[in-house]
């Protein structure tokens, strides 16, 4: 094997298990989502909004890490579906304003018991969560995309 593979195998890839990783915790959300009809990213996207009523296309993306054109059409079958409504912003027409509506609202409720439910199954101890945790932000913090091969 030439010694600059090395670097090609999967288990020298921090990159794979931490999709493998978020792939699994979402998949442990799904027996619980299914019944509600959401998906795991339109949970996250009611979790913004139940902290902050009304925001903006440009903060959700931003807060939960998605580009628009990942976020707009979800953002679009969660307005079908009455969880929230979009509006322009009457200071600035392109901004897009999208506040919860009492359906998207009530959901709270049936969804609260869900990260109990879904932690029991993460074998972490607190401690360990926690520096998961602090660990992952100051990735996402950080993840300037760097210059690829020839482009420095």
């Amino acid at each position: 094997m030439d010694p600059s593979d090395e670097m090609l195998r999967l288990d020298r890839q921090l990159c794979f298990p931490l999709y493998a990783a978020a792939r699994k915790i979402v998949n442990l959300y799904t027996p619980y989502f299914k019944p509600l009809g959401l998906t795991y990213t339109q949970y996250i996207v009611l979790m913004a909004l139940w902290e902050k009523e009304t925001m903006t296309v440009g903060d959700l993306c931003k807060k939960l890490y998605l580009d628009s054109g990942t976020l707009t059409p979800l953002l679009k079958k969660m307005e079908e579906k009455g969880y929230l409504k979009r509006a322009r912003s009457q200071e600035d027409e392109r901004v897009v304003l999208c506040s919860l509506t009492e359906a998207g609202g009530a959901l709270r409720e049936k969804v609260r018991p869900i990260p109990a439910c879904v932690g029991q199954c993460v074998c972490l101890s607190p401690e360990e969560a926690a520096a998961l945790y602090g660990i992952l932000y100051k990735i996402l913090e950080n993840g300037e995309t760097p210059a690829g091969p020839g482009e420095n």
